[in-house]
């Protein structure tokens, strides 16, 4: 597992960075059904501005991401699949972006769409829900062909901030600007910023992983 804090600024806004790494002994990868990514609770996504509007997951499967307010998108990322077709397992990098949802019951859902193109064209929209302290994401089962096996993620790298532009309306007319971001707490607690991740398989095994992010070395003074 690897994370980081992009700028590192005690304090001001930042850009969460996390991702994992799936290594196996069998034959064939394990299929990843549901990961738990926990992050440092006192981090400020409240006051963060992301995911003011909604995305509707109808089009954004139909569509893909343009089919989204720009003001629901919150991230971007990228992940690795292992698919078994023909005997062999083959590879395949996915796009992945990170959108606001519907969010009924007043905990914000974010839509990951996962887009790959070769050896197999499709998209993908994964459901989380993000927690105080998780983002919690289901991955659904994907076969390769009907009835064949199905694919798995063995890599993920997520995004949650970074270069956004959003929209509002000022006197009649659409004026870009770009979120806030994500508020780093003005001190930093005792061994860094801690992340950890809790993955559970199809076939029932479960997997843990964790680092932490160093604290920001205090300026020289002159």
């Amino acid at each position: 597992m690897s994370a980081a804090l992009t700028p590192e600024r005690l304090g001001g806004p930042t850009t969460i960075s996390a991702g994992f790494r799936i290594s196996w002994s069998e034959r064939r990868p394990p299929v990843l059904t549901a990961v738990t990514l926990a992050y440092p609770r006192n981090l400020g996504f409240a006051t963060s501005g992301l995911g003011l509007a909604a995305c509707d997951p109808t089009l954004l499967a139909e569509n893909g991401p343009e089919a989204c307010p720009a003001n629901s998108h919150m991230g971007s990322g990228s992940a690795l699949v292992e698919i078994p077709l023909g005997g062999f397992l083959h590879r395949e990098a996915v796009e992945l972006t990170l959108l606001a949802g519907p969010s009924p019951n007043g905990v914000l859902h974010v839509l990951v769409s996962a887009i790959g193109s070769f050896p197999v064209s499709a998209v993908v929209v994964l459901s989380s829900e993000l927690l105080p302290g998780a983002l919690r994401i289901t991955v659904p089962p994907i076969p390769t062909l009907p009835e064949g096996p199905y694919v798995s993620l063995v890599e993920m790298h997520l995004v949650l901030g970074g270069a956004l532009t959003y929209y509002e309306r000022v006197r009649g007319r659409n004026v870009a600007y770009h979120p806030a971001g994500i508020g780093l707490p003005h001190t930093c607690p005792r061994g860094g910023f801690a992340f950890a991740a809790t993955f559970s398989f199809l076939d029932g095994q479960h997997a843990r992983a964790r680092t932490a992010v160093a604290c920001p070395r205090r300026p020289r003074r002159k």
